[in-house]
């Protein structure tokens, strides 16, 4: 248990600085880039059309997330065989990494056969907090960009290249 609240203060942490840093200060006030760094587009679009610097921070939450599956994905699987199938993979990241991650499997896991995957979580833990109102609800991609990250990269090292976005209609559920 005090794993899973130390992950989803570092996760709120992270947010919180990267939205720091990266905040739209107003109408007629560069938000001004960081040495070096490109602004490229984000994994999940917001309402509004967010500017710059909301979009460098999801593009790096995701980068982040990208990072730490990748290792889970070299890490977890050794315990299970071989996936024979992509669909065994899904199951592998319902189960296993979404338990390592946030101790609970994910909801659901649908499919339409042709490639495309759902994935469903009634519960999110890193959105529970959240879900006392409405308001909050476009706050959700900043908060689920680093999970997205996460996926694609797990799914990446097993050999799978993917589009992971995530749609938030309300809160706690995720997509």
């Amino acid at each position: 248990m005090a794993d899973a609240a130390l992950f989803e203060f570092l996760h709120t942490e992270m947010v919180a600085e990267l939205w720091a840093h990266h905040s739209d200060p107003g109408p007629g006030v560069s938000a001004g880039s960081r040495g070096g760094e490109e602004a490229r587009a984000a994994p999940l679009g917001s309402a509004g059309g967010g500017s710059t610097g909301q979009k460098m921070s999801l593009s790096v939450l995701e980068g982040m997330g990208f990072r730490v599956g990748q290792a889970l994905g070299e890490r977890l699987p050794q315990e299970t065989l071989a996936f024979r199938e992509e669909l065994d993979v899904l199951k592998f990241l319902c189960k296993d990494l979404w338990v390592a991650v946030f101790q609970k499997q994910m909801d659901s896991l649908r499919t339409n056969h042709q490639g495309t995957y759902v994935l469903q979580d009634n519960s999110f833990p890193l959105l529970i907090r959240m879900a006392s109102g409405l308001q909050y609800l476009e706050e959700a991609p900043k908060f689920l960009a680093f999970t997205c990250g996460l996926l694609r990269g797990t799914l990446s090292t097993l050999g799978i290249k993917s589009l992971v976005t995530a749609s938030v209609a309300s809160l706690p559920t995720c997509e």
